[in-house]
């Protein structure tokens, strides 16, 4: 499932899950639109906020 899906599912803007993962608005957005290749850390810190598997 797509980040934005899974976001939006959660019910989460894009600043929320950036502030849930201890990251930066414009990388979840770049991670969203694929301009951006995070890392397996990165996933995980993303995965758990949504409660889904990184």
């Amino acid at each position: 499932m797509l980040l934005s899906r899974c976001r939006e599912a959660a019910g989460l803007s894009q600043e929320a899950l950036a502030f849930e993962c201890g990251l930066h608005r414009t990388y979840v957005s770049g991670v969203e639109r694929g301009v951006r290749n995070p890392t397996v850390v990165v996933l995980e810190k993303l995965a758990e906020p949504l409660g889904v598997p990184a």
